[in-house]
């Protein structure tokens, strides 16, 4: 077997310390700065922000090791001129060892207004999912394995997915669904092909008004996989005479992350988070790197909520 030394210690490695901190292979992408890419996991969001918004982000996840998820993730919605209804579109592009897998999704969500400032939003989402496996590109290549020789090239697959989005100028809730059509994708603990489970997200924010010039935004985000542990992230933020964003998260036995932004323009806002990691993993990777940019159209008159809130 042809076995290429840097690859093979970074594949020990993630196989060993999967076991130490009892976590399961990634599936679904993870984001550190979640709460400003929303539509991502939860179709209820979209049309919610009362404008027109586009966000772009890359994710650069365990810098250092080889086969290390790389994400680039693209959401664009907008509410209709009836503003019960919202659509949106989202691109997700996932890479991670041999693997490469490409989302593309509609999102649709009709909201319902119980008060002027409470709302409940329907969301749905519909798809397809590409995958493609390279395994000359992956940690081992072996001529002899038929396996390993078995690549998988443009397979497609439908994706449907739900959620529930309540929420007003100061919080919001969510629940979710991605996908409830179980397919094939590339388990980096096994290093190999596997059915994926489905993956139901909870998520929250609130901000508070500490004066007129600070802001207080906690959030936080569960993800439950069947047969793995609950996922939790939690994250502080503050925002500074409405221009700059400074904060921490913490993902349960995983890392800690530092996060900043800043509102360029009335439009544009632009973020980074850095994520240390807290498992011995950390010796042997430089961080996680994440950088997002939002775009909200303006109007005269956002309805629904100031676009700097979340």
């Amino acid at each position: 077997m042809k076995l290429d030394i840097k690859l093979k210690i970074s594949a020990v490695l993630l196989m060993g310390l999967s076991v130490i901190t009892n976590v399961s292979a990634q599936q679904n992408p993870e984001y550190t700065q979640y709460m400003y890419n929303t539509m991502t996991v939860n179709p209820g969001y979209a049309g919610s922000v009362g404008t027109l918004e586009a966000v772009l982000l890359h994710r650069s996840q365990w810098v250092g090791i080889e086969g290390a998820p790389t994400t680039q993730s693209f959401t664009a919605h907008s509410p209709l001129a009836n503003e019960r209804i919202g659509l949106g579109l989202s691109i997700i592009n996932d890479k991670l060892g041999p693997s490469n897998e490409l989302n593309l999704e509609g999102n649709f969500a009709y909201t319902i207004n119980f008060t002027r400032e409470k709302k409940l939003a329907f969301g749905l989402k519909a798809g397809v999912r590409k995958l493609d496996v390279d395994w000359t590109k992956g940690r081992y290549n072996d001529p002899t394995d038929a396996l390993l020789n078995s690549n998988i090239s443009n397979e497609i697959k439908p994706s449907v997915g739900a959620g529930l989005f309540y929420y007003s100028d100061k919080w919001y809730l969510g629940a979710s669904v991605p996908n409830f059509i179980r397919g094939n994708y590339y388990d980096d603990i096994q290093e190999s092909v596997d059915i994926d489970r489905l993956h139901y997200y909870f998520i929250g924010g609130y901000v508070f008004d500490l004066s007129s010039a600070l802001k207080f935004k906690p959030a936080f985000l569960v993800k439950a996989v069947s047969g793995a542990p609950l996922y939790y992230n939690a994250s502080l933020n503050f925002l500074i005479q409405e221009k700059l964003t400074l904060g921490a998260s913490y993902q349960v036995d995983d890392s800690v992350s530092a996060l900043a932004g800043f509102q360029i323009s009335n439009s544009f806002y632009i973020g980074y988070s850095f994520d240390y990691t807290v498992t011995e993993l950390n010796k042997y990777n430089d961080g996680s790197h994440e950088i997002i940019l939002r775009y909200q159209f303006q109007k005269k008159s956002l309805q629904i909520r100031s676009p700097r809130f979340y």
